[in-house]
């Protein structure tokens, strides 16, 4: 099938414009999915950020059952290979442990996402189970940076954020379990939304009572399209205690309005952890722009013990991966974890989690509580916390510090090792407070640094209203508008 349109009118309109499109009958979602699958077709061979695309949801979009009614309107969409299921489909979460695995239900928020109208095309690449910086296992793949090939894309969204980064789609899904929506999509210079605990579904496989730390979500390009998706998507199952955040007004029209001037605290520096010298300059050029729309701006760092929170979330990480591996293990009889099937680290971190305590729980629960608890007042004074997404530079390919390829023998001094270059994400999976990377930077090195946007739970609204202004400020210019060396307004 022909291009509809060159790849400038293609990059030029969010999933929004091109859902309008097949509203006014202009143009089909199947065509759509077709340049879709073109754009995959000549980038991915640069990046490998799509493990698969599903021929015949592009030739038909009925297939899947996106539903043409549908605020996207049969939008082309593509699926993180972890977390939510499409019946029918594979899902390997970036493991050779669960190749062939092939779900036989949809997860409630892909229903969410076909009634959205969303045409799910394929999957994107992950690290094994979502645990780790970096989608870089050379026996599955090696997702690269758009800007920069020699670069990661970090992740764990990291095939979704290398596909939205380089234009191929407007935007795609994402989960978050430490920052693996806000990480990439920072360090691939994109949009990307962390919402508060309670917006999207778990359900059936994520229990509410252990799985709250992680939440699904998107990766995009425009503000309006992040809105959109969030309005149509969210919501709990049966039987779920989420969600319990209902917004008065839908976001897309929420963010059509200035937010009221906002008390916005700034800061790098959390307790052993702080941002490079270029890193720290790079925001305090943020703080100042947003002072120019008409903020209060002021440097602050909140009063928490940001080194006994890291402390937990490391535990909870530890002890929630290594039930994750124990049930797949149980579920094919197995005593360990094959050396050959599943990566080192995440053998060392069954290893060392799968035994925990109650009561090691519950004092992490307790550190989860105080920590939540300091945050929320903190929230009462201030209506924005602004840091960097990240407070190191992006790594090239092949920093095995960072991978469950890794050596480090102890997981705990793995995880903390990554807390110094993710410091401002996990803890707001820890709260369950929305944050938003906004792709408002470069790194020295020109690739993408992101910026990232905090407030109190259920306050999603706020984060997209003040996105907005920035995006209308900004004429929709991120990047400081540069464009990635991979990227569809490139391709002949």
């Amino acid at each position: 099938m022909a291009k509809i349109m060159s790849w400038d009118e293609w990059f030029a309109r969010d999933g929004i414009a091109l859902a309008d499109l097949v509203r006014r009958g202009e143009v089909t979602a199947e065509e759509l999915a077709a340049q879709a699958a073109d754009a995959i077709a000549a980038v991915n061979p640069q990046l490998s950020g799509v493990i698969e695309v599903f021929g015949d949801a592009v030739a038909d979009a009925r297939v899947n059952g996106a539903a043409p009614d549908g605020p996207f309107a049969g939008l082309p969409f593509l699926l993180k290979d972890l977390g939510p299921t499409l019946a029918g489909r594979l899902q390997e979460q970036g493991s050779l442990f669960l190749k062939g695995n092939r779900p036989a239900a949809d997860s409630y928020l892909v229903t969410r996402m076909k009634a959205a109208g969303l045409n799910i095309i394929g999957r994107t690449t992950t690290p094994e189970f979502g645990c780790c910086s970096s989608a870089e296992n050379p026996a599955l793949y090696v997702t690269r940076n758009p800007w920069d090939t020699g670069f990661t894309s970090c992740g764990s969204s990291a095939g979704s954020s290398v596909m939205v980064g380089a234009g191929v789609l407007p935007l795609a899904h994402g989960t978050d379990g430490g920052g693996s929506i806000r990480i990439p999509a920072g360090c691939c210079g994109a949009i990307g939304l962390k919402t508060s605990r309670g917006t999207f579904s778990i359900a059936p496989y994520g229990s509410d009572f252990t799985s709250v730390v992680s939440t699904q979500g998107c990766i995009s390009r425009t503000v309006r399209d992040t809105a959109a998706f969030v309005d149509a998507c969210r919501g709990g199952a049966p039987g779920e205690f989420m969600p319990y955040v209902t917004p008065g007004t839908p976001y897309r029209t929420l963010i059509d309005r200035d937010p009221a001037p906002l008390r916005i605290a700034v800061s790098h520096e959390w307790g052993p952890y702080a941002a490079t010298p270029h890193i720290a300059a790079e925001l305090a050029r943020v703080a100042a722009f947003f002072e120019t729309l008409g903020h209060h701006v002021d440097w602050v760092v909140p009063k928490v013990d940001l080194a006994r929170a890291y402390a937990a979330q490391t535990t909870c990480y530890i002890t929630n991966f290594a039930q994750t591996v124990n049930g797949l293990l149980r579920s094919r009889g197995l005593a360990a974890p094959p050396p050959d099937l599943i990566e080192p680290m995440n053998i060392r971190i069954w290893e060392q989690g799968k035994d925990a305590t109650y009561t090691e729980r519950a004092e992490m629960q307790a550190v989860f509580n105080e920590t939540a608890r300091a945050f929320g007042a903190f929230y009462e004074d201030w209506d924005i916390l602004l840091t960097p997404t990240t407070a190191r530079e992006t790594p090239p390919i092949g920093t095995t510090e960072y991978l469950t390829l890794s050596d480090t023998p102890c997981a705990r001094d793995w995880f903390e090792n990554l807390w110094g270059f993710f410091a401002y994400t996990p803890l707001s999976n820890l709260c369950g407070t929305p944050g938003m990377s906004l792709p408002l930077a470069l790194h020295a090195n020109g690739l993408p640094l992101g910026m990232q946007i905090h407030t109190r739970q259920g306050n999603d609204g706020l984060l997209l209203q003040l996105a907005a202004q920035v995006e209308r400020a900004i004429g929709g210019r991120w990047n400081l508008g540069h464009l990635p060396a991979v990227h569809v307004t490139k391709l002949a």
